[in-house]
């Protein structure tokens, strides 16, 4: 059942690629300047948080 899901999905993007191809390459660096904020709005945050190491060596 899972084989047929992405069959239909590598199908259907075949096609909306040959089909839509004139017009996704021509937004496609509009699109790359876009997802720069997003990457950096989500991606840089992942160490920020867990600032536990300072107390655990203050103890004794």
């Amino acid at each position: 059942m899972n084989w047929i899901f992405w069959g239909f999905a590598l199908i259907a993007g075949y096609f909306l690629f040959t089909e839509h191809r004139a017009h996704v390459i021509e937004y496609l660096p509009f699109v790359l300047l876009l997802a720069c904020p997003l990457l950096h709005l989500f991606h840089g945050h992942v160490g920020h948080g867990n600032h536990k190491h300072e107390e655990e060596q203050k103890k004794p």
